[in-house]
């Protein structure tokens, strides 16, 4: 049998933008916007009941996927945008059931500047690493993913991998029409000067400028690293997520419902 970690185990349970024009992979579509966009449309058609599925696939633990062997690893989970740790808490207590330590990210709605939130990020990472005495692997789920990629610029010595679920790399403000309401909101609030809240300024202004130039740095070869996708992603567009540097993996789920979707946990396992 497996070591079971029970770090926080509870079985009951069952943006800085800035808006970039890159080049596609040539088997993708544009990024643009369209009137009849895949991703949209699912959003609209049965979104919620889809959302609904997926967390109740995993909400029986004794249903759940066989985790991977862990062995130890220490994983550090970063939650996406307008998020929190609690988001992705199902997936870390079925990681802890394969033996991996898992560690949240201590952010509270994941709405804050880039910069901020990398630096509190780097020391977290930093302080797991030295805790375990080994290279952790790093799992973001949306803005997550992107903070995570910074972070493995930044200090690759202290990463093993690095494992994005729907992350907008390529182009963080790549989003679906219905999204830009929650952005504006907060971008909003920040402009404002409320606490918490990345500003208008973030897209183009100094505060960001060094987390921006590292999320579209050459990766380093030293740590791999693999993308998940879904082209039914209701928030995110998929083609966004398609980084050159990473192996591409593509899921069928909703955005929302990766960290908890039993078939993209099935497919993560072998990866991970």
């Amino acid at each position: 049998m497996r070591a079971l970690v029970t770090e926080g185990l509870d079985l009951g349970c069952g943006r800085c933008y800035q808006r970039l024009e890159l080049p596609l992979p040539v088997a993708s579509r544009t990024v643009t916007a369209s009137r009849a966009d895949p991703g949209e449309l699912a959003g609209r058609r049965g979104g919620r009941t889809r959302i609904a599925n997926e967390w109740f696939s995993t909400a029986d633990p004794a249903r759940w996927p066989s985790p991977p062997a862990g062995d130890g690893r220490p994983v550090l989970l970063i939650p996406g945008f307008l998020a929190n740790d609690g988001t992705l808490s199902r997936m870390a207590a079925w990681l802890r059931c394969g033996g991996f330590r898992t560690y949240r990210s201590g952010l509270a709605l994941n709405t804050a500047c880039m910069e901020p939130l990398v630096e509190r990020l780097e020391l977290r990472l930093a302080s797991i690493v030295e805790r375990t005495g080994r290279r952790a692997l790093v799992l973001g789920q949306s803005r997550g993913g992107a903070l995570g990629r910074v972070l493995v610029v930044r200090r690759p010595e202290l990463v093993e991998g690095l494992i994005t679920l729907g992350s907008p790399t390529r182009d963080q403000l790549a989003v679906h029409r219905g999204t830009w309401l929650s952005i504006g909101a907060v971008g909003l609030l920040g402009t404002l000067g409320f606490p918490g809240c990345l500003s208008i300024s973030c897209r183009a202004g100094a505060c960001c400028a060094s987390s921006r130039a590292d999320l579209l740095a050459p990766f380093p070869s030293t740590v791999r690293y693999v993308t998940v996708y879904s082209k039914s992603d209701e928030v995110v567009r998929w083609e966004a997520c398609l980084d050159g540097a990473a192996v591409p993996i593509e899921v069928d789920s909703t955005h929302i419902g990766m960290g908890f979707c039993a078939a993209v946990w099935r497919t993560l396992a072998p990866v991970l």
